[in-house]
């Protein structure tokens, strides 16, 4: 008789170490991966290494899968009881998104002299936005969700690159723990790391949009080169430009929304020079002092994309199933 593998499948954290038969179907590991963990096996998805394209078919084995001894299986995926809950939730949106329609049908009709700002504004957007239900308050996550999708900043740069993207939603911090963000197939969903480690807070605001951003440049080209590199420090040019536009004299913006400038000129004026000592504020020109900013910005931008190319799944060699 064959000797069984033994495969270490993480779903939320938890460790489920399964032996099983090389011949036997992904079908049956999908059944037996419902049995833990209640995730039906059409909304399962099994990331691994050395995964292969026939891996969509649920009959083929397991050993054809590239699923070996050892492997170790990243699984993600919601429960039923979490869907209701979402689709119940959805179902409430599309309820008030309808009577707002009804409510603006009788208002008066006002006249615009023309219409492609309301049409790019409705077709170069975020289409949907799903917090994950099953994390502790998703009501403060879809707030997240809204503030990066209604950001004057944002929908410029996604209106001015006809920029589509059709799911907006969360990384659990467990499941992709290495990971602050991913863009599946060029916009079809993009997911961003907005939890602490710990579940017990958000991210900075200004750090998820900026992955947003790395995110949204994924549209166009998918690996880190050159090409990529270029369009995303566009991306960013652009956000800090036109929001440098809107808060000429003020640091509000629009809607509420607050804009919080990095204080690199403090940074600046207490850097040090290599042989000297540090410096006064009133001891430089303003060009010495606007040239270490410059450079104090530049070395900041530099190691924070390096970083985010470091947490970027979407150039990564995993595939789903």
């Amino acid at each position: 008789m064959e000797d069984t593998i033994s495969l270490i499948v993480s779903h939320r954290g938890v460790q489920h170490r399964l032996a099983v038969f090389p011949d036997s179907t992904l079908a049956e590991l999908h059944a037996t991966l419902e049995d833990l963990t209640t995730v039906p096996p059409s909304m399962q998805k099994l990331l691994y290494k050395n995964s292969t394209k026939a891996s969509n078919d649920s009959e083929i084995t397991l050993r054809d899968a590239g699923l070996k001894d050892g492997t170790k299986v990243q699984m993600v995926g919601a429960t039923l009881q979490e869907l209701d809950g979402l689709h119940a939730k959805e179902a409430e949106e599309r309820k008030r998104d309808r009577i707002l329609r009804e409510r603006a049908l009788k208002a008066p009709v006002k006249v615009r002299s023309t219409g492609t700002a309301s049409t790019a504004d409705h077709q170069y957007r975020f289409h949907e936005l799903i917090p994950l239900p099953h994390l502790p308050n998703p009501d403060s996550a879809l707030t997240v969700l809204r503030r990066l999708a209604n950001d004057k900043a944002i929908r410029h740069v996604m209106q001015a690159h006809k920029f589509s993207v059709s799911v907006l939603t969360e990384l659990d911090p467990r499941e992709w723990p290495d990971l602050l963000g991913l863009n599946t197939n060029r916009g079809e969903e993009i997911k961003l790391r907005l939890r602490t480690d710990l579940y017990d807070g958000f991210r900075v605001y200004s750090q998820v949009r900026r992955t947003l951003c790395h995110e949204l440049a994924h549209n166009v080209f998918s690996p880190h080169d050159n090409d990529f590199k270029e369009l995303n420090s566009q991306l960013n040019r652009e956000v800090a430009e036109f929001e440098r536009s809107v808060t000429e004299g003020t640091h509000r913006l629009q809607a509420g929304d607050i804009y919080e400038p990095e204080d690199l000129e403090n940074v600046a004026l207490t850097s040090h020079v290599l042989g000297g000592t540090q410096s006064s504020p009133g001891a430089d020109s303003v060009e010495e002092r606007r040239r270490r900013m410059l450079e104090a910005a530049l070395s900041r931008l530099q190691k924070e994309e390096e970083e985010l190319e470091n947490s970027c799944g979407t150039a990564g060699p995993a595939e789903t199933t």
